[in-house]
């Protein structure tokens, strides 16, 4: 027998996930990056001061995300000066991504808007139980 829609986990995510996009991107937008800008520029701000010098796979690993979209939002975020790529010295066909000056001083910023973001949108329930249920969910194949 169907659910309910309002009794449907699947579909209760559906719309939690809507209303949690629209408030991230109300944060994003003043800062001039989309949702998926502002991860992978996130991702790799992070991953630099993790003393790393990610490639565009080792980006889009962390984020997430498909590679060849990667690829395109990474130019874009260069484009921005929020990023470069450069030749990685022991392979020529990839290139390591290294934050900006720019991107640098964007990154924090955009991770506090989210971040406050996230604290409203999860007010209601113990940042705990939140974490454990959406890691719990986040893992592929029951990992």
């Amino acid at each position: 027998m169907a659910l309910a829609p309002g009794e449907s986990p699947g579909f209760l995510l559906w719309h939690a996930t809507l209303r949690w996009q629209r408030g991230v991107t109300a944060a994003l937008t003043p800062l001039g990056l989309t949702h998926v800008q502002f991860v992978l520029l996130a991702c790799t701000w992070w991953l630099n001061g993790q003393g790393e010098h990610p490639n565009q796979l080792a980006v889009a690993r962390q984020a997430g995300t498909d590679v060849k979209m990667t690829s395109q939002v990474v130019r874009t975020l260069e484009a921005k000066g929020l990023l470069v790529r450069e030749t990685d010295p022991a392979d020529t066909r990839a290139k390591r991504l290294r934050v900006t000056e720019a991107g640098a001083e964007l990154a924090p910023r955009a991770i506090a808007a989210v971040e406050a973001v996230d604290a409203e949108f999860f007010r209601p329930v113990p940042v705990g139980d939140a974490v454990a249920l959406l890691a719990a969910l986040a893992r592929p194949d029951g990992e």
